[in-house]
């Protein structure tokens, strides 16, 4: 096809016409850029993705110049600044994550600029498709457009509308900032803004709207950008999605996230209102990120004791090097890493080709375990409440992934064969799925044996007291959940709440925000296999934390809900039972190891 642009038609046109069928229009440009498909509008004009006929039909896009003030006093400006967008190209493009200009004439008494076409999707339809990013892809998305931006800043440019629509992922992961319409030359640090055109509300910060702009004006805007990715929330003017408190004049992002302390304060300090309490430059923020100051260690009760770090010559290294890992590749030592969200030791076991197991500290202490009796939707098997004290012990910090399923399913067999790619949701970052009880089982025997700790599913107990962190409402969040905290079936939600978006599958673990203890998607996502029988209620449970087993062994304990159940199902007390050799597109597990063994 071929896209009329005249833009009182915007007929499409069949592929290989010249003049538009409709108005009579030509549609090619310079006798070489054809139109195919409009994009969008903006305040300058409207974008258009097209192909470049002379070089064998190369994507590339077309932004036509139609400003909105057309036939008013604005119109010279807004001519000015298409212009500039036109230079500024022309001498940003040389970075590699910047689009090349390509081409900028008049035709038809409009001006055009033609530009390299990014094939990709921008980060504001990444947040859509795919839900919050979790602290991981931030860091990602910082380390790498802060470069950008310093070179951006070193050429006296400020980009002024950086926001996730400008910001586009290629489909080889590269991200490219885009649309320099409002970008402006400064000589020196501070820039007087003369026109209308300021960039996106909500984005852009409070001096922009008073004439002034500066190189940490760009990282503001990039800092709302990482809060918006990371909440799935918006700071909007009419105040109906509040990020920010209008009445005290502060921030309250981090109600709907838990970070580490360190991005949280290199966030905060990006969003700051007066300027010179923003770092100075993006080169600031990326050494920030990169040797983040660091901070006191505030000690939590009843820590476990000291640990000795798993050894150098540890062996699962070795089964992995003779079965998996290419030759003339020594192996490495285990990876130990300290966790910012806890004060104590957690550990991570490398699994090789880069996938890691990460384990965190669980401190000991004593819960209530069960519900109350006045909790909204509860069931008479969580009665009675009880009091247990758990030992200190480590879990892991996610589900068990699809890839650390894999890696381990080629150490050797112990009981049963395993299924190196068992899930129905593929994806190296989401859950495995699909896994039996037995299944479960075999990995723990298989990941133990490999490197001499003991692996195994958490008692029933262990998991109930590592999901509530110290909580007694219904989840760890409070008394609800929503599909900004939790992958769940939202057709259903808890006491009357919210519905939300249904994803109908799983999705990457850590894209929600964590308990305090650290651990992510102890409600929803998948079920967790834990190593207890079904019993009906907690007549004669065990107080110590221990595995409760009777003599049948028919039917498993399952917690924690998944992206099909009910938001009652998902919460801390609830308890849910399959047989042993069941496998379902919801369930997974995840792995814990006692302090004592390790």
């Amino acid at each position: 096809m071929s896209q009329c642009l005249n833009p009182d038609c915007l007929y499409q046109n069949p592929q290989g016409t010249s003049f538009c069928q409709r108005c009579g229009n030509k549609i090619i440009l310079d006798d070489r850029y054809l139109p195919i498909k409009f994009i969008g509008e903006g305040g300058f004009g409207r974008t258009f993705q097209a192909v470049d006929v002379k070089r064998l039909n190369t994507p590339c896009v077309i932004k036509q110049f139609l400003p909105q003030q057309a036939g008013s006093s604005s119109l010279p400006k807004a001519t000015e600044l298409f212009q500039q967008e036109a230079k500024r190209l022309q001498e940003l493009g040389k970075h590699s994550q910047i689009p090349d200009l390509l081409a900028f004439f008049p035709q038809d008494g409009r001006l055009y600029l033609i530009q390299e076409f990014i094939d990709g999707q921008n980060l504001l339809e990444e947040l859509q498709i795919q839900g919050q990013l979790n602290e991981s892809q931030i860091k990602n998305i910082l380390t790498e457009l802060l470069p950008v931006l310093q070179f951006i800043h070193d050429n006296k440019v400020i980009h002024r509308d950086i926001k996730p629509e400008n910001i586009i992922r290629s489909k080889n992961g590269k991200l490219f900032l885009i649309d320099f319409g409002v970008s402006k030359e400064t000589s020196g640090s501070i820039l007087t803004r003369v026109g209308t055109i300021t960039g996106t509300p909500g984005y852009a910060p409070p001096e922009q709207f008073r004439g002034m702009v500066y190189p940490s004006s760009d990282l503001y805007s990039l800092a709302v950008t990482c809060v918006r990715l990371l909440t799935g929330h918006f700071q909007k003017i009419d105040g109906s999605d509040q990020l920010f408190d209008t009445i005290n004049m502060e921030w309250q992002w981090q109600k709907y996230v838990s970070l580490s302390q360190e991005l949280t304060d290199i966030l905060e300090t990006m969003l700051q209102d007066i300027p010179k309490k923003r770092y100075h430059s993006a080169a600031e923020v990326l050494a920030a990120l990169k040797n983040p100051i660091p901070r006191k260690t505030v000690v939590i009760p009843n820590p476990p004791p000291p640990q000795t770090p798993p050894s150098p010559n540890n062996p699962f290294k070795q089964i992995f090097q003779q079965f998996v890992s290419p030759p003339n590749n020594p192996p490495q030592p285990t990876i130990i890493k300290p966790q910012p969200t806890n004060s104590h030791t957690s550990f991570t076991e490398d699994l090789g080709n880069g996938v890691l197991l990460e384990m965190i500290a669980i401190p000991g202490g004593s819960f209530l375990m069960g519900s109350p009796e006045n909790e909204p939707e509860r069931r008479d098997s969580e009665s009675p409440q009880h009091r247990v004290t758990i030992q200190p012990f480590y879990m892991g910090k996610f589900t068990v992934t699809q890839a650390q399923w894999e890696r381990v399913a080629v150490l050797p067999k112990i009981k049963q064969d395993l299924n190196p790619k068992p899930s129905r949701f593929s994806g190296k970052n989401r859950p495995v799925e699909q896994v039996s009880w037995l299944d479960a089982q075999e990995f723990c025997a298989r990941i133990s044996k490999a490197t001499g700790k003991k692996y195994r599913l958490p008692s029933e107990a262990e998991w109930e007291y590592a999901c509530r962190a110290g909580t007694t409402t219904p989840f760890y969040f409070g008394d609800n959940i929503t599909t900004d905290l939790v992958n769940y079936h939202c057709n259903y939600p808890y006491n009357s709440g919210a519905k939300g978006k249904y994803r109908k599958q799983t999705t990457d673990v850590g894209s929600f925000p964590p308990n305090k203890f650290g651990l992510y998607d102890m409600h929803g996502n998948v079920w967790e296999w834990c190593e207890d029988d079904w019993h009906e209620n907690y007549i004669n449970a065990p107080v110590d934390g221990s595995v409760w087993i009777n003599q049948s062994g028919g039917y498993r304990l399952l917690r924690g809900g998944s992206w099909n159940a009910l938001a009652r199902g998902c919460r801390s007390a609830f308890r849910f039972s399959l047989t042993r050799v069941n496998r379902d597109y919801y369930v997974g597990f995840r792995v814990v190891v006692s302090s004592r063994t390790q």
